[in-house]
């Protein structure tokens, strides 16, 4: 039997009774729908001031599943893995103790914290000082240090069952999904929107993707990609939309009227007007960037005042204060960094001295320029589509990409996996070579491959290995082929 107990994001304990009722119910179905995944029978159980959980399988596989998927669920600040014993004297619970965590301090400082709760014949302090007497008495170069100790041993006693805590495992905070309102992002693959969008996920909003194109199929399945995968990684337990808006023809017409160092602040007001349409339409409450002030000429202060009075729609920029590197790092530990180096540069326009301290006056004349039939033509014709569906959209447009079930002699399985997917389930296949080349790399290393070899590409449900197999065909690899076990 494997438990574990989900402790609350402090900013959920301290809400009025109410309103933590609403959000823990709610985090207790997202756990429960991500957890059943991995195990149909999982208990979860809401008390109050924690969720447990249990489920009756013990292997290391869905260990290793269970803290995966309680890593990725908003509103979960921190877990233990614990184990649950019976206890009637403070020796039984001292022997279990060492049994389980002894080993963890030989050589080591270390100190024993004690929550309890119920009636009992002794104080936490009293279970403390039996449990980190016994353990100093006869663990190995163990010794007590009560400030800034190596080793924290911490225990838990309610009523008549003792909780000694193995591990514990941090989550991504935050409040749990959908407990905000929906809010619409604007996707573009690269390092800003992704971790934007993640943010604006991790603060409980469920995030639909809106994605304007300026650079044909290729971007789009690039950002579909993204989308997807920061859908699927960190909001699975909710429907979100992806939509497409091709905004080639608005920059074409701003290409063609609008005074070249006015391009940007007015390529930007069209997409929040385009954004505001959908959003509207959507019964979305708010648009997301990933703007950060003076990153790019269109960011200073004066431009964002500018591009934000041609909507009333909310506009949010959850990055506004980072730094660059403060957001690709964010990027590389939320996964999207590696999607983000390898999208093309999309600028749309591109001015030779453009503007950082726009006008109003002179931005509503540029614009009077411009015919806004091409902007409302492009919004009615925005594609609408459920996240789940690129799955299905991908195999549908692969006609040609051949999935096989059974591998051929000489085969060659490319897991295009991402790494922490590879190292959680290696796929091995007996009589067959395997190569671990993650998605994000395809595009630049396939073709360092040996060429006398037949490839199949492998991902989990075959999602990610149909797009890859689509942008392989078009750069030529006509041959490439996916394996669906």
């Amino acid at each position: 039997m494997l438990k574990f107990i989900v402790k609350l994001h402090p900013e959920i304990a301290i809400k009025s009774r109410s309103v933590r009722k609403r959000f823990t119910k709610v985090l207790e179905n997202n756990i429960k729908i991500m957890l059943r995944r991995v195990d149909e029978k999982v208990q979860v159980r809401n008390n109050w001031d924690n969720i447990s959980v249990v489920t009756k399988l013990d292997d290391a596989q869905t260990r290793l599943n269970f803290i995966d998927s309680l890593q990725r669920i908003p509103g979960i600040v921190q877990f233990i893995e614990v184990t649950e014993t019976d206890f009637t004297t403070l020796d039984d619970i001292y022997k279990k103790t060492i049994d389980l965590v002894g080993h963890t301090i030989v050589g080591k400082t270390f100190c024993v914290r004690a929550k309890r709760i119920g009636e009992h014949d002794f104080t936490s302090t009293d279970l403390e000082r039996y449990v980190g007497g016994g353990l100093n008495q006869h663990v190995e170069g163990a010794r007590v240090k009560l400030s800034r100790p190596e080793v924290t041993i911490r225990l838990e006693v309610k009523d008549d069952k003792a909780y000694i805590v193995t591990k514990t495992h941090l989550g991504m905070a935050g409040f749990p999904l959908p407990t905000q309102e929906d809010v619409l992002s604007l996707m573009s693959g690269g390092f800003d929107s992704g971790v934007a969008s993640y943010q604006m996920i991790r603060k409980g909003a469920r995030t639909h993707f809106l994605f304007f194109n300026l650079g044909g199929a290729a971007h789009e399945i690039g950002v579909k990609q993204a989308s997807y995968y920061l859908w699927k990684k960190f909001s699975s337990t909710h429907k979100v939309k992806f939509i497409t808006v091709d905004f080639e023809p608005v920059v074409a017409e701003i290409l063609e009227n609008v005074e070249n160092s006015q391009m940007g602040v007015v390529l930007k007001r069209m997409m929040m007007r385009a954004g505001s349409q959908v959003a509207e339409k959507l019964n979305i409450q708010a648009l997301v960037t990933g703007e950060s002030i003076g990153q790019v000429s269109s960011q200073t202060l004066a431009n964002l005042s500018v591009i934000d009075r041609v909507t009333e729609t909310l506009i949010l920029r959850p990055l506004i204060q980072h730094d660059k590197q403060e957001i690709i790092n964010i990027a590389r530990k939320i996964g999207t960094a590696e999607m983000a180096e390898t999208m093309p540069e999309y600028c749309g326009v591109i001015s030779k001295k453009p503007t950082v301290k726009a006008k109003i006056d002179v931005i509503k004349a540029e614009e009077e320029k411009f015919d806004f039939d091409v902007l409302n033509t492009v919004v009615e014709n925005a594609r609408i589509m459920d996240v789940r569906d690129i799955d299905v959209e991908a195999k549908q447009e692969l006609k040609e990409a051949e999935s096989v079930v059974d591998l051929p002699a000489g085969a060659v399985v490319v897991d295009i996996r991402s790494p922490e997917e590879e190292d959680a389930a290696p796929l091995e296949i007996d009589g067959i070579d395997v190569v671990h080349l993650p998605f994000f790399r395809l595009a630049t290393k396939f073709g360092d491959l040996p060429k006398d070899k037949d490839y199949y590409l492998y991902c989990e449900r075959g999602v990610m290995s149909q797009l890859q197999a689509l942008i392989l065909h078009e750069a030529g690899f006509t041959g490439v082929k996916v394996y669906r076990p």
